[in-house]
């Protein structure tokens, strides 16, 4: 055996064993990537934050315009006594289209075409040919609006509005007005209450009642197209504390469409048109006289002529079977012109004058929309007595006309008459302008003038609403004389044993009605035709068939014992 294969030692040295890692630059190259990602990221990271930044602001400065744009815009809403809204402001959208923007025309114009497939879409070709920018639509529906955004097309520009609508239309137009295109009140309470409506931010209350308001507007128009009228009007008022529940003047319009008018036909015949209105004035005349303590009613006028001369024109009785010995009561409720012109002579022409200044009818009045007729200083001499004792030769307003009669039925209190619900009115010490006792009679003295067979409104006497009233038929002046033009009114209260309303009916150039059948309330029967183109005849059937439909509403509404 080899010696020296035996003398082989094995020796366990761990070092032998030891992995030597070699020295490379690989490390050195993966430090600087990881560095440059991360300065990446930290510029990426800062460049996000600020671009959100920016939308963040963006987003405030547009909602900030917004809402600037929609606070010049706003106006507070008006609503009448129940809330039903008269007057409103809402939000709107417009679509323009900015014609640079389009990308694809053709398809655009396909997916128009499926949204609003009854426009023109030639003419919208031509528009997108010649302009930069224009509206495709205005006041676009909520649907259309969601529809449009799906598009996802740039060149649709929504923008929004803030629009004043009507939703009541022409039911309320010359009491509420129109604005302008710069959202400013030009007419009605949109300019009288003008900066209230910019500035408040609760609703405007009325006094009106659309019900009321519908039913009386429905039967003037009925009765208008009847009689051929040129316009009519009318008002319903508390006679207490002045609230005015209805006021009708037509022809009216649609403030929506923000029309120019003028047409003279169109005004106000409540507030701004000024009339003659004939023997309404006579009870004022008997109740002058009764507040001078001067007569009584029962106070005797004997041996009246049918006519008589002021300064060479002659003052006739409309109606000749008129006996020439009346109480003064008589003269009133027989609506005799003489024994009117007599009684207004035991006043005399300052007294008479300043007690129709008084009680409102030839002063001034204060109301809450600006389109309101300045009233004429009259000088009143011998003539001008004789003539006002039964309504000519002044003129005045139906607003004035119902002041004057609201007064002379409520006790003799002086009112204010109102559209604007004021909540402080039962707190309002009220003045009396009139004696005691002077209101009864001349209640009285109305009421008989509806039911008695002398009287010229039977017509209004309608069953269960104790209605009295005075029936006021006068010629129209033109050109310093007077034409066959008439202005009918009636002016009632109601109900008489505890009034509580003053309602007016005036039209304006009434013709007679051939063919209209006229049921008597009085007696049975009934007339086919008008037999006289009078108040009597025209006003009277009016008021009575309005009174038939609202004084159920009233009864139940608005009557309180007082």
């Amino acid at each position: 055996m080899n010696k020296s294969k035996s003398n082989l030692k094995i020796e366990d040295n761990e070092n032998d064993f030891i992995y030597k890692k070699k020295k490379t630059g690989l490390n050195i190259q993966f430090n600087r990537v990881a560095f440059i990602f991360f300065i990446f990221f930290i510029i990426y990271t800062i460049y996000t934050i600020h671009l959100i930044k920016l939308g963040t602001l963006y987003s405030k400065v547009e909602k900030i315009n917004t809402s600037l744009i929609n606070e010049k815009l706003y106006r507070a809403d008006i609503v009448d006594i129940n809330g039903n809204y008269l007057a409103k402001t809402v939000n709107s959208i417009d679509i323009g289209l900015k014609t640079s923007d389009v990308i694809n025309q053709k398809k655009l114009l396909l997916s128009l075409n499926l949204i609003f497939p009854n426009k023109d879409f030639d003419e919208i070709e031509k528009k997108m040919k010649k302009k930069n920018f224009f509206y495709l639509e205005k006041k676009v529906s909520e649907e259309n609006y969601e529809k449009l955004m799906k598009l996802g097309d740039k060149s649709l520009k929504p923008e929004e509005k803030v629009l004043r609508i009507y939703p009541q239309k022409n039911l309320f137009s010359h009491i509420i007005g129109q604005i302008d295109n710069d959202n400013i009140g030009i007419s009605g309470l949109e300019k009288s209450l003008n900066e209230l409506l910019i500035k408040s931010r609760k609703s405007i209350r009325l006094t009106v009642d659309k019900d009321l308001q519908f039913l009386i507007r429905e039967e003037l128009i009925k009765y208008q197209e009847i009689f051929k009228s040129k316009g009519s009007a009318s008002i319903l008022m508390d006679i207490h504390n002045g609230n005015i529940l209805s006021l009708v003047s037509l022809p009216d319009f649609d403030p929506n469409e923000r029309q120019n008018l003028t047409d003279v036909n169109y005004i106000n015949r409540v507030t701004k048109g000024t009339y003659e209105l004939g023997s309404v004035f006579k009870a004022f005349t008997f109740a002058s006289a009764l507040n001078e303590k001067l007569i009584k009613p029962e106070t005797e006028f004997l041996n009246l002529p049918k006519s008589i001369n002021c300064y060479g024109f002659p003052i006739r009785e409309y109606d000749n079977e008129i006996p020439s010995d009346l109480t003064a009561e008589q003269v009133f409720v027989r609506s005799g012109n003489i024994g009117s012109v007599r009684i207004a002579q035991k006043v005399g022409p300052e007294k008479f004058k300043s007690f129709l200044e008084k009680i409102g009818v030839l002063s001034n009045i204060q109301f809450d929309i600006e389109e309101v007729a300045p009233q004429k200083n009259y000088n009143f001499g011998k003539c001008k007595l004789a003539t006002a004792s039964f309504g000519h030769g002044v003129a005045t307003t139906i607003l004035q006309l119902a002041k004057g009669y609201a007064i002379l039925s409520n006790g003799g209190y002086d009112i204010k008459p109102t559209l604007v619900k004021n909540n402080l009115e039962k707190n309002t010490k009220k003045k009396k302008l009139l004696n005691k006792g002077v209101s009864e009679q001349v209640v009285n003295a109305l009421r008989k003038i509806v039911t008695t067979e002398e009287g010229t409104a039977k017509f209004a006497d309608v069953e269960h609403f104790e209605i009295g009233g005075k029936t006021g038929t006068a010629d129209q002046p033109k050109d310093g004389a007077y034409s066959e033009a008439k202005i009918n009114t009636f002016a009632s209260i109601f109900p008489t044993s505890n009034p509580q309303y003053v309602f007016i009916v005036m039209l304006d150039t009434p013709q007679k009605a051939k063919d209209y059948y006229y049921k008597y309330r009085h007696r049975k029967g009934g007339w086919k035709g008008t037999l006289y183109n009078t108040a009597g005849w025209t006003s009277v059937e009016v008021a009575g068939k309005i009174i038939d439909k609202v004084g159920p509403i009233l009864a139940t509404k608005y009557i309180e014992i007082k």
